[in-house]
């Protein structure tokens, strides 16, 4: 490859820098023409294979990113059941003292009614039989003997073991839900880890194809050709906004994060992923996100492309019109520039929004 560029460069050379002589023959013209024609062949072949290249770089991405996000919101969910899960153990807990308390009660009534002596063993085997239906007319039987109106005793206690056994029964759903979740959650982190892995191996792999390649596309321009790509692609600096919106608070902050490494499923403060990155600028600005771009997505209006404000969180998803298909976001900072966390490998940096996977915007709230 290094003697194809070698050998492109030193053509391409001699086709746009002829040594001076006579005036050039037709058959000299006719050379120079075919050279031209040889070498903007060369170079859209190297072009080709360059895209083919990036473009394979962005699918390893973006797959890594869909993961990630994937984890995130596993995460999420499962914090979601654990609170459910400690909510549940409390009603349980709740419950089984107030079956306590009304079996207490049912005991003192009938010691009380034997003029305070102890109640008898079989007595209280009955009254302690817990949800047994036997147990249950036994105890309704020993209620009846110590008068109708303390039967009210035995309703409570009644009421309060049904309650207590639809709570327990309802704790042990919710803990399996728990369960469930983190096991999710823990696959979800495998999936992500493993794609992070695969990320960095293929793209150590394709970046060096790609910089041969761009190596030989570069090769193959004029200076002018390529000063002028050069300052196509290279996005200038970003400054601090004097602004004071919950917007430009957020955008402002996440500038301040430049060159922090992208780290999956961080949320800083040393290193980011994409939604960690947005979720800790509007924090900034007082607004509490998951970290998680599925509740980013949602977390204020949808604000159209040419109507976006700095701090508006933009989305990159796989099918623009399906936002279920989003694994990046970004934020607005600038006419068509953002601030972003991209990918292992990379560092939190100003891009270009103009991007082919580019869902829509979010007005965080």
């Amino acid at each position: 490859m290094h003697v194809r560029a070698g050998f492109l460069v030193a053509t391409l050379v001699v086709a746009l820098c002829p040594p001076v002589h006579a005036e050039p023959g037709p058959r000299d013209v006719a050379r120079a023409r075919q050279a031209v024609r040889d070498r903007a062949k060369e170079l859209g072949t190297a072009s080709a294979e360059l895209a083919e290249a990036q473009g394979r770089l962005d699918r390893l991405a973006a797959e890594a990113e869909r993961l990630v996000e994937a984890y995130n919101g596993e995460v999420v969910r499962l914090r979601q059941a654990e609170q459910a899960h400690r909510e549940a153990a409390a009603r349980q807990g709740a419950a089984t003292t107030e079956v306590e308390r009304a079996r207490q009660a049912v005991a003192m009534l009938a010691a009380q009614s034997y003029g305070g002596l102890p109640l008898p063993a079989e007595y209280l085997g009955m009254l302690n039989d817990h949800g047994d239906h036997d147990g249950y007319l036994h105890r309704a039987g020993l209620l009846r003997q110590l008068g109708g109106e303390r039967g009210l005793l035995l309703t409570r206690l009644r009421d309060a073991e049904e309650v207590a056994e639809i709570l327990t029964t309802h704790a042990a759903s919710v803990h399996a839900a728990q369960q469930y979740a983190a096991e999710a959650a823990e696959r979800a982190k495998i999936a992500a880890r493993e794609a992070v892995a695969r990320q960095r191996r293929e793209t150590k792999e394709l970046r060096a194809r790609r910089d041969e390649l761009q190596r030989l596309v570069d090769a193959a321009r004029t200076r002018a050709e390529l000063l002028a790509r050069r300052r196509q692609t290279r996005i200038g600096h970003v400054p601090l906004s004097s602004g004071s919106s919950m917007g430009d608070v957020a955008a402002n902050w996440a500038l301040t994060q430049l060159g922090k490494p992208y780290l999956w499923a961080a949320d800083g403060p040393a290193s980011y992923d994409c939604s960690g990155l947005t979720m800790r600028a509007w924090e900034r600005a007082g607004v509490r996100l998951d970290h998680w771009t599925g509740t980013q997505w949602t977390s204020g209006p949808h604000v159209p492309l040419d109507q976006l404000r700095r701090g508006d969180l933009l989305f990159f998803g796989y099918d623009k019109n399906d936002p279920s298909t989003i694994h990046h976001v970004g934020m607005y900072v600038a006419p068509g520039l953002m601030v972003h966390a991209p990918q292992t490998g990379d560092v939190v940096r100003i891009a270009s929004m103009w991007r082919g996977d580019l869902v829509g915007a979010t007005r965080p709230r």
